[in-house]
């Protein structure tokens, strides 16, 4: 029976090594990102760097008037990492204004994640049109190797001094792709302006994103999510709905990634890239599975051969 156990040990580990990789989804603010930025190295590749880091990544504030600025991302991205592949998936220029009009932009790994679909939420609601400046451009992706299987991305870049109105007019676009697409796996992110002067806390309780307890607010009021040292303020929030997918995430994981500290860059430097961090969550990966629900030759092979030992010793 010792033996037998060991051998259960050891296809446990295997199953374990399996499962145990992340699955990462970030949601930074680049800063009025545009052909001005794309075209200095330094800064590309350090977004390169951030954004590889991430399964899915939320970009917002990309102001790519001619197109290319994006693209040549893109690429940097390919080339700095060549163990996965990479693609995005574009809004179409939002803003009321010509002069001031940003794109949502996800960028993903096609080895691990797919759209399934995506909405343009239109931001026509009965007595609350235009509520947004720059409306939600919702995608569904698929993420087999997860324990959720399938999300909603809903990202929100707020106007600061419009902050809590289009944080409340969140809730409406929340309820709009429940029933859509008939899923609670929902996920909000992005840069919310969600803390000092845009958030008052007597406003609060006026927000129904905030007030529903079905929603969980992963990033901390005290969080600081700007690189400025003169300024503490938790401006980039990731919300998620439902105890389902709450359970999905892995504790204590939300949180702002330091790159000014992580790749040992100057306040100067740093402020070049953004200046925002970006806020990242992991999500649990299910043992034993991978994208397309293609496992590994090798571990297939080794959990195979330890479950005929274990077979063979019982039969003996």
């Amino acid at each position: 029976m010792t033996s037998v156990f060991l051998l259960l040990s050891l296809l446990l580990a295997v199953v374990d090594v399996q499962g145990g990789s992340e699955f990462r989804i970030c949601a930074f603010n680049l800063h009025h990102f545009g052909e001005s930025k794309s075209n200095k190295n330094d800064i590309m590749i350090t977004l390169a760097r951030i954004i590889t880091r991430c399964d899915v990544c939320l970009l917002q504030e990309v102001r790519d008037r001619k197109g290319t600025a994006i693209s040549k991302l893109l690429q940097t991205i390919s080339r700095y990492d060549t163990r996965n592949q990479y693609n995005l998936l574009a809004s179409e220029r939002l803003g009321r204004s010509e002069s001031y009009q940003e794109q949502y932009v996800f960028v993903y790994r096609t080895n691990t994640v797919e759209v399934a679909g995506q909405y343009q939420y239109p931001d026509n609601l009965p007595g609350d049109e235009d509520a947004f400046s720059r409306e939600p451009f919702v995608v569904r992706f698929k993420a087999p190797k997860t324990s959720i299987q399938e999300f909603v991305l809903i990202p929100q870049h707020t106007t600061p001094v419009n902050a809590t109105k289009e944080l409340d007019a969140l809730y409406d676009v929340l309820q709009e792709v429940r029933k859509m697409w008939k899923t609670e796996n929902v996920m909000l992110l992005g840069d919310f302006n969600a803390d000092c002067g845009y958030l008052a806390k007597k406003n609060r309780d006026k927000v129904r994103l905030i007030t529903d307890r079905n929603l969980h607010w992963l990033i901390g009021e005290n969080t600081d999510t700007t690189v400025k040292h003169s300024t503490s303020c938790s401006y980039d929030r990731i919300v998620v709905h439902g105890e389902k997918f709450n359970r999905a995430v892995v504790p204590s994981s939300a949180q702002p990634f330091n790159f000014q500290q992580e790749y040992e860059l100057t306040e100067e430097k740093a402020l070049n890239v953004s200046d925002h961090y970006p806020v990242e969550v992991l999500l649990k990966v299910v043992s034993f599975k991978a994208f397309n629900g293609v496992t590994s030759f090798r571990n297939s092979f080794i959990v195979f051969h330890c479950f005929c030992l274990i077979i063979c010793h019982v039969l003996s």
